[in-house]
């Protein structure tokens, strides 16, 4: 018995998920941002797969290595959530701290080689919330705070969206926004995908908050890429 239960720790030992570094053994970063990913049913798997080559782009823009550099710590802490429907929400990358051309890269083939998590609804509401917690929970001192919110339609499943972006700007936490224009959807989405006064004024009215926030439009999915590599260079720079 004395023996069995010491192999049994270490069976256990071996079995359990590798843990990822604390955040403080990385050192100070400038900016811990959460990018929250629509993945509802109204982005085909065509989109979803021009949106993960969009990020893989940005990520990988020398552009954005040059902004991320040149921050006081010279570091960002990035982490990536997916989501769809209440309940369909999950943190799909870890905090990952991002200071070169390498690290750059090593996030940005994780984030392209990460499957598809959902299709359900739209729940931005348990998105932010997820951000949220994750912030929380990120143990990264300093650093200004920022969500990043990428869709193509209203939430139309989960927690209220206003109140969630309100929790989050009551925390000191920036909310940006990237709307991607649907401009032939299809009946059954056309409320969702246009709402009146269009989709980006949505975002204005209940997703965005806090100091400096922001919303850029694209009206395809191939210029998901060049929007996003615009909006990280002013997430990271901004001081």
């Amino acid at each position: 018995m004395r023996l069995v239960v010491p192999l049994l720790c270490a069976l256990l030992a071996l079995a359990a998920p590798a843990r990822a570094a604390e955040p403080a053994e990385d050192g100070p970063v400038d900016v811990a941002l959460v990018l929250v990913s629509d993945v509802s049913r109204s982005v085909d798997d065509a989109e979803f797969d021009l949106q993960k080559h969009g990020y893989h782009a940005a990520f990988t823009d020398p552009r954005v290595i040059a902004a991320i550099r040149g921050g006081p710590a010279g570091a960002v802490a990035v982490a990536y959530v997916e989501f769809a429907s209440f309940g369909e929400v999950r943190t799909v990358l870890d905090w990952t701290v991002i200071r070169d051309d390498a690290t750059a890269r090593a996030f940005a083939d994780r984030l392209l080689a990460a499957p598809r998590s959902f299709r359900g609804r739209t729940a931005i509401g348990a998105g932010i919330e997820m951000a949220i917690a994750d912030l929380a929970a990120s143990g990264f001192k300093g650093a200004r705070q920022v969500i990043d919110v990428c869709g193509d339609g209203t939430a139309n499943s989960g927690p209220n969206v206003d109140a969630e972006r309100d929790k989050a700007v009551a925390a000191g936490i920036t909310v940006n926004g990237l709307t991607i224009i649907n401009d032939h959807p299809v009946n059954y989405v056309y409320a969702h995908t246009q709402p009146p006064g269009g989709l980006t004024n949505w975002y204005r009215a209940h997703v965005v908050g806090g100091p400096g926030a922001f919303v850029l439009e694209v009206h395809a999915f191939a210029d998901f890429g060049h929007a996003m590599t615009r909006k990280l260079i002013e997430e990271i720079a901004a001081r």
